[in-house]
């Protein structure tokens, strides 16, 4: 089983490296962009089959280490 985490800045939280994009989609041209967020994407393959088990599992790891649910958001994708 395979999981996808996306993982993001919490609303308020300052983005940087998005206004860094947000500047550069300017320079380049790419008029109308009012505001970028940056996160991540982390792909999980899992040797785990049983759904609610690999859930579990993989809200364990955001919490552990994947995500700081200080400042940051995520959610799962499970995938057969």
């Amino acid at each position: 089983m395979k999981a996808k985490v996306l993982v993001t800045l919490k609303t308020g939280v300052l983005d940087p490296q998005g206004k860094a994009v947000q500047h550069a989609l300017s320079s380049l041209g790419f008029a109308g962009v009012d505001d970028v967020r940056q996160g991540k994407l982390i792909e999980l393959d899992l040797a785990e089959t049983d759904p609610a088990k690999a859930r579990d599992s993989v809200e364990a790891m955001c919490r552990a280490l994947l995500a700081n649910t200080v400042i940051e958001n995520y959610s799962i994708d499970l995938v057969d």
